[in-house]
Order: structure tokens, then sequence, then C-alpha cells
């Protein structure tokens, strides 16, 4: 493995496994009022921040037959920031194809129940259902300028690789996405549209078999057709640049949502809310507010509970380390090794975290904090029945996270909670959870009729037969001497 640092950057090591630096604590608060680490004066921006290090975060340590890949593509992508046509085309199939500006849409009725003002940003309305189309398109456009004929990816729950497959169909270029065997099983209707979109998907049977062994897979793939593939990452972890990269082509999350909640309301929000398993959303959605006096919530996947050891709340328990390519936080055993991690979330099923995160972490700028899949599915079926918008597994878990902290509000205050605004991210749609929700919840199974009609029958008989009497004659009745059955008793 190569580290390459950049012009400027830190080689300082993390610090070691354990309890974060307390001398970091408050230094987002310290960096907005103008105290800058450097000792120079004037105010320091949270948004500043073009990598390879987040802090001591981040770096890039790859494979040496990949560094050339990778200096390839962060000189692609510094270019195409700089280049107003580039600007032009993203924001014109952002416009026409993918569908953005995203609504953020008032939950008027969920927001009565909560007791505070809740705003969703609507990613679920993109086209392929999540935020994952504006990335993919971003980068698509940066293979095409490459030269690139393939495209391959990992996906977890499978929003990812459809966007990936779409983008592909979308520019002629070849694609595989690579997904653990577990997804696949989990994800099966993404895996059927993907295919149906041209993609070819190879299941990946190794390590826990989720999305971890698929970005390891992708990698090995890459390193063998390094001259005409481009791995377009999804999230924002990995090697420098992609997390900078990915936050890039998802600023306008935040972005949108930042002008759309001040003409909604008049001010800033008390509060943004968003899922984080990589953290790709949350970065798109927090970026734009970071220099703002605004409480930013990350939440983790608590799996069955963070004290059962199945979880993914990598930030909350994890310790520092490296994980495809970059220093950031990682669960690991006593012995440094990657262990598994669990979610009923597909998507949030990752055991690291992208690199800004952990530096948002430390300097206690954002707060990171678990749900488990138990308060993720009671708000997932809370939203679908106050707001009629069934949201991704994934998204539930930041909902869940966003009733969290209103409750605390409302313990502090409860008629100053009501004035409060919460903006959660809402990253996808939840078809492709469709059969998550029907094992969790046991629905799939229609009422028989029969089950309705009841001692009430021979009165329904009467009054179907007034307006439709071919129908009242298929009616079940009570009475068997009127039957075949019950003249034969």
């Amino acid at each position: 493995m190569s580290e390459q640092p950049r012009d400027g950057a830190s080689t300082a090591t993390p610090q070691d496994p354990g309890a974060r630096d307390a001398g970091d604590a408050g230094l987002a608060e310290a960096f907005l009022a103008g105290d800058r680490p450097d000792g120079s004066e004037g105010a320091h921006s949270l948004r500043d921040a073009p990598g390879p290090y987040f802090g001591r975060y981040g770096g890039r340590w790859m494979a040496e037959s990949l560094i050339r890949a990778m200096d390839e593509l962060e000189e692609t992508f510094e270019k195409a920031k700089a280049d107003p046509a580039f600007a032009e085309e993203f924001q014109r199939l952002s416009r026409e194809y993918s569908n953005r500006p995203s609504l953020l849409t008032e939950a008027a009725r969920l927001s009565e129940r909560a007791g505070a003002r809740i705003f969703l940003k609507r990613e679920d309305l993109n086209h392929t259902g999540s935020h994952k189309i504006n990335n993919v398109m971003g980068q698509a456009l940066l293979a095409r300028r490459m030269g690139k004929t393939r495209l391959i990816a990992e996906t977890g729950a499978g929003q990812h690789g459809v966007a990936t497959a779409t983008a592909a169909a979308y520019f002629g270029m070849e694609c595989v996405i690579y997904m653990g065997e577990e997804d696949t099983r989990r994800q099966a209707l993404n895996v059927a549209r993907m295919q149906l979109l041209g993609a070819r998907v190879v299941a990946v049977q190794t390590g826990s078999r989720t999305l971890k062994d698929a970005i390891n897979e992708a990698l090995r793939d890459w390193v063998a057709h390094v001259d005409t593939t481009h791995y377009l990452l999804g999230t924002a972890a990995g090697a420098h640049p992609f997390p900078a990269m990915v936050r890039h082509f998802h600023d306008a999350i935040g972005t949108e949502a930042r002008a759309q909640v001040r003409e909604a309301t008049g001010a800033l929000p008390d509060a943004v809310a968003a899922c984080v398993g990589g953290g790709s959303n949350a970065i798109g959605i927090f970026h734009a507010f970071l220099d703002d006096p605004v409480d930013l919530y990350g939440f983790e996947a608590g799996g069955d509970g963070v004290e059962t050891g199945r979880h993914a709340a990598t930030i909350t328990l994890g310790r520092p380390g490296m994980l495809h390519g970059a220093m950031t936080y990682l669960m690991q055993d006593e012995d440094g090794q990657t262990i598994e991690s669990h979610s009923i979330s597909a998507g949030l099923d990752y055991p690291g975290v992208g690199p800004e995160h952990a530096h948002l972490a430390d300097i206690g700028r954002v707060s990171y904090q678990p749900v488990t899949d138990t308060e993720a599915m009671d708000a997932l079926r809370l939203l679908c029945r106050t707001e009629g918008i069934i949201p991704a597994v994934e998204s539930a878990h930041a909902l869940a996270g966003a009733l969290r902290v209103i409750e605390q509000w409302k313990a502090e205050d409860p008629e100053a909670a009501r004035e409060k605004v919460m903006v959660v991210c809402l990253s996808g749609r939840g078809d492709k959870d469709m059969d998550t929700a029907v094992r969790w919840f046991g629905l799939g199974e229609a009422e028989p009729s029969s089950q309705l009609h009841g001692a009430g029958t021979q009165d329904q008989t009467d009054a179907v037969h007034a307006a439709d009497p071919q129908a009242a004659a298929q009616l079940p009745t009570d009475k068997h001497e009127d039957t075949a059955e019950g003249m034969q008793r």
C-alpha cells in the first residue's frame, strides 16, 4: 500500500485507539468565532475542507497499481470544478434528468404528533428514488472526460447500484455492480432493476457478504481493468479524492434545503438530521449548514442495540483505523481487525464512515447517535400513516433520531418546542424495503371478505340485492338451509 500526501496535507497519524482527544472538543465553536488553530486571524469556515485530510482523518492509502488512476481522477475532478462548461452540463442533467431541485415538504400531521415543525428534504423524489443519482451523474461525466467505457460500483441497499446502472445506460457504458450476497436477498427488487437497466450484478460471497465486501470486490475489479474502468464509489468514504468529490456532487441537497427552509420559515432551522452509513447524504445536507448556528445530527445504525454488539454504530463505538484507503473511525477488534456490522438497513450496514464525519465528530460540530432497528421501523410506519410517505429504512433512522431530539426539546420547554424547526433528509423511498416491512410488520395478507360480514350477512345481502341482485347472489350466507349443503344436512 502507498500513501500519497498532497500539498499542505498533514501526515500525522490518528490518535491512539480509545477515547477521542478531549482537546478537540469545542473546536467547531472556536473556528466559527474566528480562533483559527494556525494562529491567523479571521473566521474559519468549516466548509473549507478540500481533502485529502479532514483533521487527522482521510488520506490516500492505495495499491500501487491504482495510484495513477487516482491521480488522473483527482486531476480531472479539479479541472472539471473550474470549468464552467462542466458545471453547466452537470446542472442541466440535475435539473432535466435527476429532477432537481428536490422538494422541501412540511410534514404537518407528523409535526402535530411530534410537537415541533418537521420539514422533509425529499431526495426520495429524485430519479431512481434516492440522493444517489446526484453523485453518480457527476462521476459519470468525469468518467466520460477520462475516456472510460466501463463503470463499476458497490451497492448495499441497491440504490447506488440502480443509479449507476441508470447513468451507464444514459451514457452508453458497460456496467458491473458488486453487491453482498446477503444484500441481494434483502434488496431483490433493486437487483432486478439493475439488471433491467443492463447492468451485470455480482453477488459477493466473501466475508459478511454485505457492503464492505462489495467494496473489496469492486476494488479488485478496478485493479484488473484500470485502463478502461472508472470505479464509481457511492459514499463519502474511501481514499482521496472520493470523500471531497462525493460531497461536492451532493452539496445541492443542503444548499437547496437551506434556501428552501429560510423561504418557508423566514429563518434557519434549529436542527438538521440525516442517517449515516458511509455518510454521503449526510455530508451533502450538512455541508451548507456547517458555518451556521444550526445543530446537526447524524444517526447511525444501532441494530439490535449497541450493547449487543450487533450494530453499525461506527462513530459511537468505533476506533480510528484504516479502511478502504483512508484513516477514519471503524468497527474493529482488539487486534485491529475490522469486525462485521449489523443493521436491518443494507445501506447503513457498513463498519466504517467517511473521514470528514470522523473529523466533525471529534470537533463536536455534529452529534452522532445510534438508532435501533426497532426505532427506525416504528418511525417508518409513523411517517407512512401520518403523511402517506413510505421512506427507505435508511431514511427512517434519520426520522427516528429527529423525533428523539424533539422529545428532548419538549422535555426542556414544550411550548418553545412547537416553534422549533427540524429538517430531516429523506434520502430515499421505501419501495426497495417492502419485503423487510412485510416480514417486520406481518403484512401482505388481505382480509377475506367473509370475515367482514359475520352475523350481519343477511342484512348486507338484502342491502346489496336492492342495488345489484347479481352481486348479492355471490355473498355468503349464514343459513345452511338455503344451500345445497344445508339441505343435505
